[in-house]
């Protein structure tokens, strides 16, 4: 017999069910779709682990809970601590000066070729030296993994929370249709492009297209995202991938010949306040609202929702009646 339901193989709900383990319980874990895939935003996620950049536009509670998912992540799967670079184009300078108001943790860079040569052509930089990045698909495979040497297998079945007796815990992201999640629309792409060579993520400010890289094994690089407020399912559109390719090739225009390896579209739920929540309705325990922070804050709102079902207690990230 299951202690705990967890209805959901994306992020959240592998979090949730590993963290139940390590708390002495046994999860049940159930999935629509079985093991994590292309059908999920957790797999078009960028992995990083950023929550001093993340401040720029995020609310305390994500740079507060954000800074421990490096130590989380670390116990699961590799995890690259070389921090994150923000740059931007000497016409956009005032973007770079702008986000250095709104954030904390940084240095600031002049001689950006000592930390990335192949973007010795930016000269000044933002430095985020104790952010890290991992790679979401690995580590979706690695939580699988950590499951199944404790027992947990996913089940591929289609369910509610009202079908299944006991404590659940609900992390089925939009299709949870919950009261204030909206879906907001993601589109990334994935680039060969062997010639360049970073070794940490670099987030490019832009008026219009700020833009983020990340490095992945063998000179791939994840671009990514556009952000709009529509709950259009469609894939990536035309006016996306112009975007992301133009913001890529003015950071480094080597990116005009890279491999376009996949692109990728989809929802991210979110609140209005963009902070996901725990909200415990009666036996059922919400875990949404991720927004685009699911790496960065799937660990700690796991940990809340273990922690309310087995000591009571609520914390910030807790909407108990």
């Amino acid at each position: 017999m299951a202690d705990v339901t967890v209805i959901g193989a994306g992020v959240a709900g592998l979090c949730a069910a590993l963290t139940a383990c390590k708390a002495g319980l046994t999860p049940r874990l159930i999935d629509r779709m079985g093991a994590p895939g292309p059908h999920g935003c957790s797999w078009w996620a960028g992995g990083m682990l950023a929550p001093f950049c993340e401040g720029a536009v995020a609310e305390p509670a994500i740079i507060t809970h954000g800074q421990n998912a490096a130590a989380f992540w670390g116990a699961v799967t590799p995890v690259t601590h070389r921090g994150s670079l923000v740059v931007a184009l000497q016409r956009d300078r005032g973007e770079l000066d702008r986000f250095a108001r709104r954030t904390s943790a940084h240095q600031r860079i002049t001689d950006l070729a000592a930390l990335e040569p192949d973007l010795g052509a930016h000269r000044e930089a933002l430095f985020f030296e104790s952010e890290a990045h991992l790679d979401p698909r690995a580590a979706l495979a690695d939580l699988v993994t950590a499951l199944a040497e404790k027992g947990v297998e996913i089940e591929c079945a289609e369910v509610t929370p009202d079908a299944i007796a006991g404590p659940v815990i609900d992390a089925r992201g939009m299709a949870a249709s919950l009261p204030g999640l909206r879906g907001v629309r993601g589109e990334m792409l994935v680039l060969r492009a062997p010639e360049i060579r970073l070794s940490r993520p670099v987030r490019l400010l832009h008026p219009r297209h700020p833009l983020y890289i990340v490095p992945r094994a063998d000179g791939v690089f994840m671009l990514g995202a556009t952000q709009l407020e529509s709950a259009d399912r469609r894939g990536v559109t035309a006016r996306a991938v112009l975007e992301l390719l133009s913001a890529a090739y003015a950071l480094d225009p080597r990116f005009a010949e890279a491999e376009v390896l996949e692109t990728g579209a989809d929802l991210r739920p979110a609140y209005a306040d963009n902070v996901p929540r725990v909200t415990v309705r009666g036996r059922v325990m919400h875990l949404n609202g991720l927004f685009r922070h699911g790496y960065l804050m799937a660990p700690a709102l796991a940990a809340q929702a273990v922690d309310y079902l087995t000591k009571g207690i609520k914390g910030d990230l807790v909407h108990a009646d």
